[in-house]
């Protein structure tokens, strides 16, 4: 970890040939990684035992950020799993469900059940320039955290900073702003306390 750091570091005193790297490495116009880094993709992803990815799932995963997925996880169809910007951890016994976008900094626990999609994201793209293009003022990232033995129910957004607790219940189609106590059940735009659990 030291080491990947320092690597970090010294790419960023080397604009040009961070700049370099990140062409090699990513496809600019599809913002993906180029189909050399994605047929490597097993070589540096970690895939727990008896875990299972469909084959319809667009990983944008490259080699510079962390891809975990833990023991007898699943991630289902269609789903779109990006760490380019933010490690993405999965826990063990977790399934993300048909159709679900996940873009990292993002910490999922385990026995996490995401139905289907939902859209988990700590990116945000900046917009506070009116003199700029809003494609011109870069992004900013706010980890987001799902505890253990959490239910998010279908359509639901997770923001950017967002906690989730342990034990808790995301209604369908909320929208969570805020962090979640453990023992929460959330619904609503945005996600308002229903009840503890």
């Amino acid at each position: 970890m030291k080491d990947k750091e320092q690597l970090r570091a010294g790419l960023n005193a080397s604009p040009r040939l961070k700049r370099w790297l990140d062409y090699l490495i990513m496809n600019q116009r599809d913002a993906r990684p180029r189909w050399y880094i994605r047929l490597l993709a097993p070589l540096y992803q970690h895939r727990g035992s008896h875990s299972k990815i469909y084959g319809s799932v667009r990983l944008d995963t490259p080699p510079y950020r962390r891809f975990w997925l833990g023991r007898r996880s699943v991630i289902e169809s269609y789903c779109c799993i990006n760490n380019a910007v933010g490690d993405v951890i999965i826990g063990d016994h977790t399934r993300i469900g048909i159709h679900c976008t996940v873009i990292g900094p993002v910490c999922i626990g385990n026995h996490v059940n995401l139905a289907q999609g939902i859209t988990v994201t700590a990116l945000n793209h900046n917009f506070d320039d009116p003199e700029k293009r809003i494609d011109e003022q870069g992004i900013s990232t706010k980890p987001v955290v799902i505890g253990d033995d959490v239910w998010i129910g279908a359509n639901a957004v997770v923001l950017p900073g967002v906690t989730i607790g342990s034990h808790c219940v995301v209604a369908a189609g909320a929208v969570v702003t805020k962090d979640m106590e453990d023992n929460t059940l959330v619904a609503g735009v945005p996600a308002k306390m229903i009840k503890k659990l």
